[in-house]
């Protein structure tokens, strides 16, 4: 599928709000509606669009602690270690890498207890070889 210069900035603005009006998305486009509607069904049928989803506020996030952990994983366990991460419910996000880490983590916890408990559950599933856990201070960019 080709994604013009439109679509990109359509997929923009629905980063920016899932929820806008079709009608607004199509004013600041300079688009009509129908041919809005037309290519977000497009976009979500070539599967370009896979979801909608919430972003939380600053003010929330600003109460839980969130941590990166790299982890290092033994080999042929990817599969069994990806599917015991997703089953803790605070990690957030799980990402890939190359270099010295397999994985890298994103999870938060209410306090800090919570987050070196959850990160010692982490290190002891079966598997995981060694982590590296850095505490997050402050988000510069989040897009």
């Amino acid at each position: 599928m080709q994604i013009t210069d439109k679509d990109r900035k359509l997929l923009a603005l629905l980063g920016e709000d899932a929820r806008m009006p079709v009608a607004t998305l199509a004013r600041k486009l300079g688009l009509s509606r129908t041919t809005v509607q037309a290519r977000i069904e497009r976009l979500e049928q070539h599967g370009v669009i896979s979801g909608y989803g919430v972003r939380l506020s600053d003010a929330y996030l600003s109460d839980l602690i969130r941590a990166h952990v790299l982890i290092t994983i033994a080999p042929k366990s990817l599969s069994a270690v990806t599917a015991e991460l997703n089953a803790i419910h605070e990690v957030t996000q799980l990402y890939s890498v190359n270099g010295p880490y397999d994985l890298i983590a994103i999870i938060a916890a209410p306090s800090i207890a919570d987050l070196d408990r959850l990160i010692d559950r982490i290190g002891e599933t079966e598997g995981v070889e060694r982590t590296l856990s850095s505490i997050i201070l402050s988000t510069r960019i989040a897009r």
